[in-house]
């Protein structure tokens, strides 16, 4: 097993992550920084969304190749565990994220003014 390769196929799958929570849910805010149009806005998820899949794809073909090659030297001192904690904290991040988004905000009810009536 390869741990650098493994590594750095985390690393990649992280990265990806990283796009896809900020391409999902960050697009309307970074939209509003850069000056896009709804077209542009549109092209940006759809550009994080390709690049988050083609990062994501390699990296996970890349830590597969990392199981499957043999150890090297080098790789005695390489951790995964941080690595591995960090993409499992950026999924539970997307869940968590993704949870919030769908809870509907609770019905502001307006005061009555005096005179007036509720009809039911």
């Amino acid at each position: 097993m390869r741990r650098r390769t493994i590594r750095n196929g985390m690393r990649l799958v992280l990265a990806a992550l990283a796009l896809i929570i900020l391409a999902s849910f960050f697009h309307e805010p970074l939209a509003g920084m850069l000056s896009l149009s709804p077209v542009g806005e549109f092209r940006l998820y759809r550009s994080g969304i390709f690049w988050a899949a083609a990062l994501g794809g390699y990296g996970v073909v890349l830590a597969a190749f990392g199981l499957i090659l043999p150890a090297d030297r080098r790789d005695q001192q390489v951790r995964i565990l941080p690595s591995l904690l960090m993409v499992a904290t950026a999924i539970s991040l997307f869940f968590y994220l993704l949870a919030v988004s769908m809870d509907p905000a609770p019905p502001r009810q307006e005061r009555l003014r005096p005179g007036e009536t509720v009809t039911i």
